[in-house]
C-alpha cells in the first residue's frame, strides 16, 4: 500500500466556479394530517423516529441505524415492496458520519417513502439485502465509492474500482483530479512504468465535464440534439406509478433493435 497524503476536504479547493446548478431548498411539511399519517403511526409504534416530514410528496423518516432492518421490514409489510434507490452522502468533515437513505415505493397506493439514518465512519451498518435483494448492488457500490461497511452483506467487495485501489473516490476528501497513484494506475498496468513518459499521465480532471457542452455531455432528462442549445425544462422523465415503464421481466427479442456498430 502506498503512502497517502492527507487532503481533508480537497474537493472544496476546486478551481472552477458555479459549475453546477444548486437547486433551491424544497418545502418540508408536517406528516400529521397528510396522506402519510398512517405510516407515521405505524412506524412510531415500533421504531423510535427522531424526525419526520413530507418532502416532494415523499414521506421521510429519520431512524437509528440499529433499526434499519426493522424499518425496512415494516415498510415492506405496509406495501412498499419496491426498493428504488440507496443514497449515501459523506458528512465526515461535519461529524465523522455517513448518511444512508433507502427509497421505497408502494405501487398499489402510489406512495414513496425515504428512510434516513446515519453511520459513523468507524462503525458498521446492517446490510438490508435480506429484506430487499436490490440492495446487493447498491450497498457494494456504497462500500466501494464511500467506504461504508455493511455487515452481513453476501459479497461486500470492490464493485467499480480495482481491488488494490486506495481509498474511496466519492469521499469529499478524495482529490478531484485523483492522486499521484491514480494518474499512473492504468498506464503502469497496461504499458508498464517504462512507458510513462511516452503515454503521459491519465487526465482525471473532473472539471472537464461541462454540463452546458451539448457536444460532449448528455444531460439526463434535458437531452437535446448534439451541439444544440441546452434547455432547462426536464422532459422524458417517467415514474413507474404514473404510467411509466413498470418492470421488465422478460425481453422480447423480436421487438429488440440491434445496432451494427458505434457511429
Amino acid at each position: 500500500m502506498r503512502e497517502y497524503k492527507d487532503r481533508i476536504n480537497a474537493q472544496k479547493q476546486d478551481y472552477y466556479k458555479d459549475r453546477f446548478y444548486h437547486a433551491p431548498q424544497t418545502n418540508k411539511v408536517s406528516i400529521i394530517g397528510s396522506e402519510f399519517e398512517y405510516l407515521y403511526n405505524e412506524f412510531q409504534n415500533i421504531i423510535p423516529i427522531s424526525n419526520s416530514f413530507v418532502e416532494l410528496d415523499i414521506a421521510v423518516f429519520f431512524i437509528n441505524k440499529e433499526d434499519n432492518l426493522k424499518a425496512l421490514r415494516l415498510a415492506k409489510d405496509l406495501g412498499f415492496t419496491s426498493f428504488t434507490e440507496l443514497i449515501c452522502s459523506d458528512f465526515l468533515a461535519k461529524d465523522n458520519s455517513y448518511e444512508v437513505q433507502y427509497l421505497l415505493l408502494n405501487m398499489t397506493k402510489k406512495q414513496r417513502i425515504r428512510i434516513v439514518t446515519t453511520c459513523k465512519a468507524n462503525e458498521t451498518i446492517e446490510s438490508g439485502v435480506c429484506v430487499f435483494k436490490g440492495l446487493n448492488w447498491s450497498e457494494r457500490e456504497a462500500y466501494d465509492m464511500l467506504g461504508i461497511n455493511f455487515i452481513n452483506h453476501p459479497n461486500l467487495k470492490r464493485l467499480l474500482m480495482p481491488d488494490d485501489w486506495f481509498d474511496h473516490p466519492l469521499k469529499k476528501s478524495y482529490p478531484l483530479q485523483g492522486d499521484e497513484f491514480a494518474q499512473w494506475y492504468e498506464i503502469d498496468r497496461i504499458f508498464g512504468k517504462d512507458y510513462r513518459e511516452v503515454v503521459g499521465p491519465e487526465n482525471r480532471d473532473a472539471g472537464r465535464v461541462d454540463c452546458d457542452d451539448t457536444n460532449n455531455f448528455s444531460r439526463i432528462y434535458h437531452e437535446v440534439p448534439k451541439g444544440a442549445e441546452p434547455i432547462s425544462i426536464a422532459y422524458k422523465q417517467e415514474y413507474q406509478e404514473d404510467e411509466g415503464v413498470m418492470f421488465v421481466k422478460k425481453i422480447k427479442r423480436a421487438d429488440s433493435k440491434y445496432i451494427d456498430g458505434r457511429r
